[in-house]
């Protein structure tokens, strides 16, 4: 069970640092985190990656990031896996829809930072999602080949990853996607995906997620939280939640 949580763009530098502070204060409250069935992760600005990973120093939580490059070299502007390996970061988000849509970052782009990441020894946050609300099963296929186009069918890779299936309409919304709705779309890509013997690979949704959303769920492996973990008191809602769920 994964729960975490993105800063985006919205924290500048001291308040990311004043909430990352409040953030493992909700950590270090719940001492059964240590255990691991729950991982908690966060994923602040690139900036504040260095002072973060000083701040979650032996706490359970996880460091991400929130984009990477798939290469070092003459790449202005990007920031390579290996750099972030080298920064304490342990899994990278790549494929966000606003990645997608605002920077032009197809399939094949897709593809190289996967690669990049894995090899760099990251676990790779792959976001997935459909346009529009659809039958759940035209939306799971729609996100299937997504996750196949990502790792190129190499399925061995794709046991590394963790999937963010964030349905691109829900992104930013008052409200998280149905229940039932996410529930379902989980249920047929782990069909899918158990043609592969992937049908256990970790499946988290985001899109507008908060708290008592995950009681609610089905089969699916933890919350990426956004907006709603910006207060961290909510952070520690949905940990909760996640500690109360049965094994």
């Amino acid at each position: 069970m994964y729960i975490g949580v993105s800063t985006k763009m919205y924290m500048g530098y001291r308040h990311s640092l004043s909430w990352l502070e409040h953030l493992r204060g909700e950590v270090d409250a719940r001492p059964a985190l240590v255990a691991g069935r729950v991982v908690p992760f966060v994923i602040p600005s690139f900036p504040v990656l260095p002072e973060a990973a000083r701040i979650l120093e032996g706490s359970p939580l996880l460091l991400g990031a929130q984009n990477c490059g798939w290469a070092q070299g003459p790449w202005t502007g990007e920031v390579s896996p290996s750099l972030l390996a080298e920064l304490g970061v342990r899994l990278v988000e790549i494929g966000h829809a606003e990645r997608r849509r605002h920077f032009g970052e197809d399939d094949a782009v897709v593809a190289l930072k996967v690669r990049a990441a894995v090899e760099a020894g990251l676990t790779p946050l792959l976001c997935v999602g459909e346009e529009a609300v659809a039958d759940p099963a035209v939306s799971a296929s729609f996100v299937f080949r997504q996750i196949s186009a990502a790792v190129r069918e190499d399925w061995a890779a794709a046991a590394r990853l963790v999937i963010a299936y964030e349905p691109v309409w829900a992104i930013g919304a008052a409200e998280p996607a149905g229940a039932a709705y996410v529930s379902d779309v989980v249920a047929h890509l782990r069909e899918s995906l158990a043609e592969h013997g992937l049908a256990g690979l970790p499946i988290i949704y985001g899109g507008s997620a908060k708290p008592g959303l995950l009681p609610e769920l089905r089969g699916v492996s933890g919350l990426f939280l956004g907006r709603f973990a910006h207060d961290a008191a909510n952070f520690g809602v949905v940990l909760d939640e996640a500690l109360g769920l049965p094994n």
